[in-house]
């Protein structure tokens, strides 16, 4: 068992002041690292994707419901899998509570997987979440923003994920991807996160630091300033998220 040198009270302070420094350079970072990615160039997404869901049939496009900036949950959910991956359920328990104040913040939230939605649903009612989940099973969405894989990828035992060639392990595999709209309704894929990179996301300020839009706080930085209490949004969670 691994034991610790014991100190007085003013000895840990200064030794907490010491680590508090580095706690301190690395949130500058982080900010500065957010803001770089800002400033990314978007893709313009060409192709017309479909999905199922509670809504039936929905476009790309109507998964903003209204909103400019669109967050892909990128749910490891495989046809022939009977349930939703683990991790990807972990992640979810963390960020069902950021969905309230997200959608009153221009964001929306939404996991997409390749099961069908007949298999979604249940599990979805199973686990008690309120963001929207459809199912991209019949299309390319999944395999073009590359966390799910083909027969082929299998065969030569390489499959490119997170932004670089590796071995094959598994037919899914978990991301976030985001999306912005224009007045003109174009839509533009400005962001994709995975692997070990998603580990942070889930808080409220980890998905606005992934927008276009960032936090997009007011002068000043007053928190009271843009967030309410979560039932006194206009818009709510349950209806936004589950219902589109």
């Amino acid at each position: 068992m691994q034991t610790h040198k014991t100190v007085s009270r003013e000895e840990w302070i200064t030794a907490r002041r010491v680590l508090l420094e580095k706690e301190k350079a690395h949130l500058r970072a982080q900010d500065e690292i957010a803001r770089q990615r800002r400033e990314l160039p978007w893709v313009k997404v060409e192709k017309d994707y479909v999905f199922e869901g509670p809504d039936g049939k929905e476009t790309l496009s109507d998964l903003f419901a209204g909103r400019s900036q669109l967050i892909v949950k990128h749910f490891m959910f495989g046809p022939d899998w009977e349930e939703g991956c683990v991790g990807c359920s972990f992640g979810a328990d963390q960020s069902d509570g950021s969905l309230v104040h997200l959608v009153n913040h221009d964001v929306m939230l939404v996991a997409v997987s390749r099961a069908p939605y007949a298999k979604i649903a249940p599990f979805h009612k199973r686990m008690g979440w309120h963001f929207k989940w459809v199912s991209s099973a019949g299309s390319d969405f999944n395999f073009d923003y590359n966390v799910s894989f083909t027969e082929a990828d299998r065969a030569r035992g390489k499959v490119f994920y997170n932004f670089v060639e590796q071995d094959y392990e598994i037919d899914e595999l978990p991301g976030y991807s985001v999306f912005t709209k224009d007045e003109a309704g174009q839509i533009f894929h400005t962001y994709s996160v995975f692997a070990r990179g998603t580990e942070h996301t889930g808080t409220v300020y980890g998905f606005l630091d992934i927008t276009p839009k960032g936090r997009n706080e007011p002068p000043g930085g007053n928190l009271s300033d843009w967030v309410k209490h979560h039932d006194k949004y206009e818009q709510k969670a349950e209806k936004s998220c589950c219902h589109g």
